[in-house]
Formats: structure tokens, C-alpha cells, sequence
């Protein structure tokens, strides 16, 4: 079985098919093999037989280090249950970082005449944190991949903890919004480096589940949190109290994130176990991980490259530039809510800060039966795969984004026609349901579809998305109070719901035009870099990840 893959696009196999490629490619082969003589030892206690690497153990020609055969430190071949234990994790960090976001909006009233700011400085506590999004990811994504995943969440938790000190022991506005985008921008790391760590242990017939609970999780937060923070400011407790909410909660997912997740990215997986089989030998063999063989490992290399490519791919990638306005458009507007909901709950229909809060139930509601839908989405994908011979079809993922599309503007238009007080107020809050679903499903369909389409730089189109919709993000809950107070509460919001009907046509022409747009980029996946797959059942999860090829983020080099 020879298989030709272009050099843009390397990959990981599983060590079964590498295992019975190389069988197949010996006769031909003039690369010489070594089983190097390695002494057993505690870091190497996973061997439980010679391996056999590429190479001479030379400095000029070292032992090319890669999976073995059904490797158990192979994060694709971890337990199910480890696997959705870590899942979870990394799903509550997002839904963690997204809370935080919006617990800040539900006493924002209270802080503002405590600390006499205006409306919009106090709104700029959500907009600069919200922008910290944008900024973070373009350091913690490289850092990720030269040190590892696990280092840089423990890390940026640990420190994303500590700003949120600043806002429950702050006297002044200026402290206020310092901590907070510093908070924004050591909290956004889950936000890209979580959905790599996905890629990393789910072949892409497993993760359909896994990756909606990571895309729905960030619109999760932003709903309990003006709920929570609303109530609190009632209390006696005051405003100051929720930011001791948001500590004790960041606090508690740092160290579920110290204890649960471990280092799930492959490249540097393999390079820590090069090292341990260079210490192993004392030295005298050369080992190098497969992913460092000619790559630079200098921070400044890798920075420089690293964090220009989100925007080279906004430039140069299609695929990349509209869905990543698209997802912006509606996540934008889920912010902008923060702004709007207190004008149109609380200053018109006179709700406290804890009612107010309540009026986020309806997009809560509709974010849960978008998760709901996730395993409809799966069969579907299931059977275009099986229709095309066990392949992976990325436009496949695009089913519910589609019919997401059409319910997002509806929603919009219904809410902005039904905010004014002579409707009632259930009418609206009713509204955010259909609002909910449609973001959870357009989230969710097309982060995967990214995952797919990229492979190997998920992490790079994901982080040109985040980007993206965080500096939108910034933007739109600062003009909200204007649009409300100059063109009332309709035409506000249908301001939103115009910009959400221009995108909708986005998922249908990636659907109908996607497989001729990836085949024009040296990025994405092309249908004809595919090896043809075994075709199996839904629930042969096992058969399929023996057929399939893996993939983790790779630098360009």
C-alpha cells in the first residue's frame, strides 16, 4: 500500500498501517533500519519489545523517533474514558473563560455608581476582555507547540486566576479595565489550543460529540453568566462579589486542568520520549523526534512564523475568511446582548439586574438542544463517509450550519420587533431560544469543518476565527447603547439580523463549491490526498481508527 502525500500536508500515521506500509515499501527500500539497544528503564517501561527506527543514531544521521504499534502513550490510543475525561475538561475550561466574560455584565450597573463610570467605560470591561480573545492565541498557540498544550493551560490558568483579583479589590476604573483585558488575554488559550488538543485524540469519525461540546461551550458561559453576576449585585454580597465568583471557579478549572489533562500533542510527545532514548543510552545514540527532522526549535523562529499565519490565512484562504466573518457576525451579537438585553429588559421593561439576567434563559435553552443535535449531525457525517468509502468528507459537517443560517436571522428579526414593551416580555426571552440554537449549531458545524479541512493546521484556522470574531466582539457591545438610543429597539437589532442574513448563503456555497475551494489551497485537505479507508459501521470507532490517518498542528516551514 504506497501512498504519495504532498509535503505540505505531512501526517501521522497509526502505527498499524505505518507498521504494514513499511513491511510493503522494504523490498524497494534502501533505508537502513536499527533496533537500537536501549537499556530498560522506568521511562521507557512502555517497550515491550525492540523498536525499530529510521536512521544511524549519529548526530548526522539520528534515529527518527515515531509511534510503535499500538502505542498506549499514542494519545489516539488512550481509553475512551480518559479520552472524554479530558474532553470535559477542556470543554469547562472554554465554558470557564466564556462565564467569566459575562458574570462582569450582571453587576456592571452597580459597579458604574459605585465607581462613577459612564455606560460605555463600564461596557468596556466586557469588550476589552473579549478582546484579549484575539490577542492571546497568536503567543499561546506557538508556545503550545514547542512546549506542549498541557504547560501553557496550566500556566495562563493559573495566571487568568490571579487578574480576577484585580476587579474584586480594585477602588478605580482604571484597574478595573487593566485586569480584566489581561484576564481576556491569559483566558483565552482553551479558546484554540483546546480544539488541537481534540484533534489530537479524536480521529475525525470519533470527535463529532467532542468537538460540539467544545463549540458549544463558549456560548454557554456568556449565558449563566449575566445570570449569576445579576442576582449577586442584589444581594448584599454587592458587584465585588462576583469577581470572587470568577476566581473561585477559574481557580477550580486550573487545577481539575493540573490534574485530568495531560500533554496530548503528539510532536512534542515524541520529542520528550526522543530525549528520554538519548538519556537512556548515555548518550551515545542520537534520537530526534519524525516531527523536528529539519525544523527550526528556536521561540523566536517559531513566534515569528507562527503568529503570522492566522492572518496569512484570513489573506489567503477563503475557506478561513468567511467563516471566520460568519462565526464573528453571530458571536459578535451574542455580546452585543450584554449591552442591549439590560436597555431592553431593565431600562424598558424596568426588570432588576437579577430579571434581567433571567432574560438569557431563552438563549441558554436554545444552546441545549444545539448540543442535542449533535448526535444527528454525527449519523449524517457517518453516512456521507460510508457513501464515500470510509473518506473524510469536511462538507459533510455543514448540514446543520446550513439550517442554522436560516433560523439565525429569523431569530434576530423576532426579537427585534418583539422588544418593544407593548409586547410582552416573554415574547423576546422566547426569541433567544431559536437565537441559541442556531449559534450552537453554526459553532459547532463549522469549527469541525475547519478541524477537517485543515488537519494539521486546525489550530491556525482556529485562532484566524478567533481573531476574528474577538475583535468584532470588542466592537459591537460598544455601539450597541448608540444604535438603541438612535434608532430604538427594532431597527437596532435588525441591524444584526441584516448582517446575519448576508452571511447566511456562507455554509450553503461551502457546501455546494468546498471540495473545488480546498483543492485551489496547499493547506486544506484535497479529496485526492485521501487514502481510501475501510468502510465501517458507526460504532466500529476501533476498525476505523486502524484506517485512518492523524493528523496534529505542524508549523510551515
Amino acid at each position: 500500500m504506497s501512498m504519495t502525500v504532498p509535503m505540505s500536508q505531512t501526517t501521522t500515521l497509526h502505527a498499524d498501517e505505518e507498521a504494514v506500509r513499511k513491511v510493503e515499501q522494504a523490498p524497494n527500500s534502501d533505508t537502513k533500519t536499527a533496533s537500537p539497544s536501549v537499556p530498560p528503564s522506568s521511562d521507557c517501561a512502555w517497550q515491550d519489545k525492540p523498536l525499530k527506527y529510521t536512521g544511524k543514531g549519529t548526530h548526522a544521521d539520528p534515529y527518527v523517533v515515531d509511534w510503535d504499534l499500538a502505542d498506549p502513550e499514542n494519545p489516539f490510543n488512550w481509553s475512551s474514558r480518559r479520552r472524554w475525561a479530558i474532553t470535559f475538561q477542556l470543554a469547562m475550561a472554554t465554558f470557564t473563560v466564556s462565564f467569566c466574560s459575562s458574570c462582569y455584565s450582571g453587576g456592571m450597573a452597580s459597579m458604574d455608581r459605585e465607581l462613577h463610570m459612564s455606560q460605555v467605560v463600564g461596557i468596556l470591561g466586557v469588550s476589552l476582555y473579549v478582546l484579549g480573545f484575539g490577542l492571546g492565541p497568536l503567543v499561546f498557540a506557538p508556545l503550545g507547540e514547542l512546549y506542549g498544550r498541557r504547560i501553557v493551560f496550566i500556566v495562563t490558568g493559573c495566571i487568568f486566576t490571579l487578574f480576577h483579583m484585580g476587579g474584586a479589590l480594585g477602588h478605580s476604573a482604571t484597574t478595573i479595565l487593566v485586569t480584566r483585558a489581561l484576564a481576556g488575554i491569559f483566558g483565552s488559550a482553551p479558546l484554540t489550543n483546546a480544539g488541537g488538543a481534540l484533534s489530537d485524540m479524536w480521529t475525525p469519525r470519533e470527535r463529532g460529540i467532542a468537538s460540539s461540546l467544545y463549540g458549544t461551550a463558549p456560548w454557554m458561559g456568556p449565558v449563566v453568566g449575566p445570570i449569576v453576576g445579576g442576582w449577586i449585585s442584589e444581594t448584599r454580597l454587592g458587584w465585588r462579589f462576583s469577581f470572587w465568583i470568577m476566581f473561585i471557579v477559574a481557580a477550580l478549572n486550573a487545577l481539575a486542568c493540573l490534574i485530568i489533562t495531560p500533554e496530548t500533542f503528539a510532536p512534542v510527545l515524541l520529542r520528550r520520549r526522543a530525549r528520554r532514548l538519548m538519556k537512556a543510552s548515555g548518550g551515545k545514540l542520537v534520537y530526534i523526534s519524525k516531527h523536528d527532522v529539519g525544523r527550526s526549535q528556536s521561540i523566536s523562529h517559531v513566534l515569528r512564523r507562527d503568529m503570522g499565519r492566522p492572518f496569512y490565512f484570513l489573506a489567503t484562504e477563503p475557506i478561513v475568511l468567511l467563516l471566520a466573518i460568519y462565526i464573528a457576525i453571530a458571536y459578535a451579537t451574542l455580546y452585543a446582548f450584554f449591552a442591549a438585553y439590560p436597555i431592553v429588559f431593565q431600562e424598558h421593561r424596568h426588570f432588576s439586574a437579577g430579571e434581567g439576567g433571567l432574560a438569557f434563559l431563552g438563549i441558554g435553552l436554545g444552546n441545549i438542544v444545539g448540543l442535542s443535535l449533535a448526535p444527528a449531525q454525527n449519523r449524517l457525517y457517518w453516512r456521507a463517509m460510508d457513501r464515500h468509502g470510509g473518506k473524510t468528507i469536511p462538507e459533510a459537517r455543514l448540514y446543520l450550519p446550513m439550517l442554522g443560517g436560516v433560523i439565525l436571522p429569523i431569530s434576530l428579526f423576532w426579537f427585534a420587533w418583539t422588544s418593544d414593551p407593548p409586547v410582552h416580555w416573554i415574547v423576546p426571552v422566547i426569541a433567544g431560544t431559536p437565537f441559541g440554537l442556531s449559534c450552537a449549531i453554526i459553532m459547532q458545524g463549522l469549527t469541525q469543518y475547519l478541524m477537517d479541512t485543515y488537519s494539521i493546521y486546525c489550530a491556525s484556522a482556529i485562532a484566524s476565527t478567533v481573531v476574528t470574531r474577538s475583535v468584532v466582539a470588542f466592537v459591537f457591545p460598544l455601539i450597541s447603547p448608540a444604535l438603541y438610543g438612535n434608532l430604538g429597539d427594532a431597527w437596532a437589532c435588525s441591524v444584526f439580523a441584516f448582517l446575519a442574513l448576508a452571511c447566511m448563503p456562507v455554509p450553503f456555497l461551502f457546501y455546494r463549491y468546498g471540495s473545488w475551494v480546498r483543492s485551489k489551497s496547499k493547506y486544506a485537505l484535497h479529496d485526492d490526498w485521501r487514502e481510501p479507508q475501510p468502510v465501517a459501521p458507526p460504532r466500529a470507532v476501533e476498525d476505523d481508527k486502524k484506517g485512518h490517518i492523524v493528523s496534529s498542528e505542524k508549523a510551515v516551514n
